[in-house]
């Protein structure tokens, strides 16, 4: 796997400028007025991830011109993105391979029963919104940007058909998703013929109609088997077949420590083969249909401590794979999909989406993709501070954070004359947010880096009114 080698190659990913100019300042809302509102309201909100509306922004005027934005039909929630969209464009162009991680979450706004327009959501006592993004990923886990983000309402109708789903099309269920995310990867796929994309989704994913699109649109997928398929092979079932296939290789991990089990060394078996998975049986009238090929990697636990579940993925894939080093690429790959559960904790916990209080179901939207893209900018940060220490802080940091940051932490009133490393700014920031910084804490997460990022706002206005003459 390709590496980004040099803080040259990762500045072409983010310039020395303003982050809302960048990600916002190219959107094109229809008039010049909202642009310069949207742009704006990010740096607000930036600034400020955990405050509600009237905190983030300060005063009545901008609040009151916050609220006009989010309830304005003629912004729209794809507009919003397009200008980050070209920006995640920029960041994919000098990639070998970029992941495309797909998945779904729940927004429950039950507490504001006020907000109209909202539907159901696992049960009738719960209302809010389903999101459902695509996150772009290295394979070193560097997040580029969000291509979709896909947010809906379940009307009341539409719950407790579960035992219909059989007999609807995928275009009138909510599976819909996993193709329309498939649809926006491949328009990229099509327009980066240089970079492979490969679109991954959970266990939720393992739906015919995926496999089948992705041939229709030769675009790679990467998913999690849920279902113990029926396949062109004698043993006619996924896992049978799969016990009888040889051991490829072994490897070794270390399990975190959960709650009430200590960490532990996890040895793992891995299996891979070339399968051919058969329409389920309920879509046998449509003659049509045939068998799809595909790739099986089976990495599984033989020797779990008693009372412990055993480790075991069933990863399914349009990639060939022909060797255990091949199979050991796609199990990596798909640990990256844990990128986008961090993404969602730094959305709700962070910037605190369930929280927000607007009156109707599509402000809520309009808002969610902002706070979005900002929860987006946080785990960025998180991530290229681990992958790429040595860049200097300056690709991410203006000149008056990095020095108000060092100065503050340091008790100084003299900047050094080179900015800190990305590493060194970020775990500064990091100690705003409550991290201590011991040789057992290991590297600074998203929670804390958010706080830090709060505080580091009032402190860099502090500095840049003491300095002013």
């Amino acid at each position: 796997m390709k590496k980004i080698n040099s803080s040259k190659s990762c500045a072409k990913l983010t310039q020395a400028q303003n982050w809302a100019e960048r990600e916002f300042g190219t959107a094109e809302l229809g008039d010049q007025r909202l642009n310069k509102r949207l742009t704006m309201i990010a740096n607000f909100f930036t600034n400020n991830p955990t405050l509600s509306i009237p905190q983030a922004c300060g005063s009545w005027k901008v609040t009151k011109a916050t609220y006009r934005f989010f309830d304005n039909d003629r912004v729209k929630e794809k507009e919003i993105q397009v200008s980050h969209l070209n920006a995640t464009e920029k960041r994919v162009s000098n990639q070998r391979t970029v992941l495309a991680i797909q998945d779904t979450t729940q927004l429950d706004f039950t507490h504001h029963p006020g907000t109209k327009g909202l539907g159901l959501l696992s049960d009738e006592s719960h209302l809010g919104l389903f999101y459902h993004p695509t996150l772009l990923l290295t394979p070193e886990k560097i997040p580029l940007g969000l291509i979709d983000q896909q947010v809906w309402t379940r009307p009341p109708e539409d719950f407790g058909k579960r035992d219909q789903r059989k007999k609807r099309p995928i275009s009138e269920k909510e599976s819909q998703k996993w193709l329309i995310s498939l649809e926006e990867t491949a328009k990229l796929q099509e327009k980066m013929s240089s970079v492979h994309f490969v679109n991954i989704g959970d266990r939720e994913a393992d739906v015919f109609d995926l496999f089948l699109e992705s041939k229709n649109l030769k675009q790679d997928i990467l998913v999690r088997a849920a279902w113990n398929r029926c396949i062109e092979h004698p043993e006619k079932y996924l896992w049978e077949h799969m016990r009888k296939v040889s051991i490829s290789g072994d490897i070794t991990i270390t399990v975190p420590r959960k709650k009430g089990q200590p960490h532990r060394e996890a040895i793992l078996s891995i299996r891979y083969d070339s399968i051919s998975l058969k329409p389920p049986i309920h879509r046998y009238k449509e003659k049509e249909l045939k068998p799809v090929r595909v790739w099986a990697v089976w990495v599984h636990e033989s020797n779990s401590p008693d009372g412990v579940e055993p480790i075991s993925w069933m990863l399914l894939t349009t990639i060939p794979v022909h060797s255990f080093e091949e199979a050991l690429e796609k199990v990596q790959w798909y640990t990256c999909r844990w990128q986008i559960e961090i993404f969602f904790k730094i959305l709700k916990s962070g910037c605190r989406i369930e929280e927000i209080q607007l009156a109707t179901a599509e402000r809520i939207k309009r808002c969610l993709i902002l706070y979005a893209i900002i929860a987006w900018r946080v785990l960025f940060l998180t991530m290229v501070s681990r992958n790429i220490p040595e860049m200097p802080c300056d690709v991410l940091l203006e000149l008056e954070e990095w020095q108000a940051l060092y100065c503050f932490i340091n008790q100084t009133k003299t900047p050094p004359p080179e900015p800190p490393t990305l590493m060194e700014a970020t775990r500064m920031i990091a100690r705003l947010g409550g991290f201590l910084g011991r040789k057992h804490d290991g590297h600074p997460g998203p929670i804390v880096i958010w706080r830090g990022l709060q505080r580091l706002s009032d402190i860099t206005s502090a500095w840049s009114l003491a300095r002013s003459p």
